[in-house]
């Protein structure tokens, strides 16, 4: 079976809307996007890499889906990053998307439940899910999610979207944590059966 991870910024009070930039997601009224960039170190950089290397398949929800398609399918062949966000095959949840707009997409738009737990069970490396607030509080209230990859950022910001749900229990297990040299921590958790 395929390991599913959610991959997200996160303050320290949990909120993980519109990391990185200013207009990228003003639901609610939220006035603080682009939080992330003041606290950007390139080994963040370096360590997104070495993990994506693993990766082969993007799950996200519409609106992340769009925000990524936009700034990575128009990038040249032969840029770094480019290249490693356009390779994997993308899945994206949505009922209103009517084409991919990024190249190797698959639209889920009906039983996405069912729909990732048959994904999950394909051959394969690991699936990437970031940003995608409701799908992952959807994903972790059916058990899907197998590890939390958490880039822990040195501010609250007292208002958002949280990364995690409330009213579903789980248990994870901590499997390393990186400290960064501007206050950011990874934290990698792994499910635990406990």
């Amino acid at each position: 079976m395929r390991t599913l991870i959610v991959s997200e910024f996160v303050s320290l009070d949990g909120v993980m809307q519109a990391p990185g930039g200013k207009d990228e997601d003003r639901d609610g009224g939220f006035e603080y996007g682009g939080w992330t960039i003041p606290f950007w170190h390139d080994s963040i950089g370096e360590s997104f890499a070495a993990f994506m290397q693993d990766c082969d398949a993007l799950l996200l929800g519409r609106r992340t889906y769009v925000t990524h398609a936009e700034a990575f399918e128009s990038m040249p062949a032969g840029d770094p990053f480019g290249d490693m966000m356009n390779r994997p095959k993308k899945y994206v949840v949505s009922k209103t998307l009517e084409q991919p707009i990024w190249r190797d997409t698959t639209i889920i738009r009906d039983n996405v439940i069912d729909s990732i737990r048959l994904l999950k069970d394909e051959p394969g490396k690991n699936i990437l899910t970031d940003g995608s607030s409701q799908l992952v509080h959807a994903m972790i209230a059916n058990d899907l999610v197998d590890e939390l990859h958490l880039l822990v950022y040195p501010l609250i910001l007292g208002t958002g979207k949280r990364a995690l749900p409330n009213g579903s229990h789980r248990i994870f297990a901590l499997k390393s944590a990186t400290p960064y040299p501007s206050g950011v921590v990874g934290l990698h958790y792994v499910r635990s059966d406990s």
